[in-house]
């Protein structure tokens, strides 16, 4: 069966064209494709992996035309980590507002 192994870095991407046997896993296709060699970073505590733009273990199973993607972290702005800081506070101030209103 025929499939597709997908890495993308910011100014580079990887995409493998590889027959295997049915019956391959998402890890075994990874290795196959020997991206692991060419980017050694690449650590699947830290990048995940999908099929077809879906997060799947690397024990799935792969279907003929499967692409499979090794998804690198993407670096947290400053900024947008206060923003989740602000939306959580913001939201405990309306639960504490809402129980105040109904213990009055």
């Amino acid at each position: 069966m025929n499939i597709t192994v997908a890495y993308a870095l910011p100014h580079e991407q990887v995409l493998e064209d590889m027959e295997v046997p049915e019956g391959t896993t998402a890890e075994e296709a990874i290795a196959m494709s020997h991206v692991l060699e060419k980017y050694p970073e690449i650590d699947f505590a830290v990048n995940k992996v999908g099929v077809l733009g879906k997060l799947s273990a690397l024990s799935s199973v792969l279907r003929d035309g499967d692409r499979v993607e090794i998804y690198r972290p993407l670096p947290k702005k400053p900024r947008d980590a206060h923003a989740v800081d602000d939306k959580k506070e913001r939201i405990r101030a309306r639960k504490q507002s809402r129980q105040n209103k109904t213990n009055a």
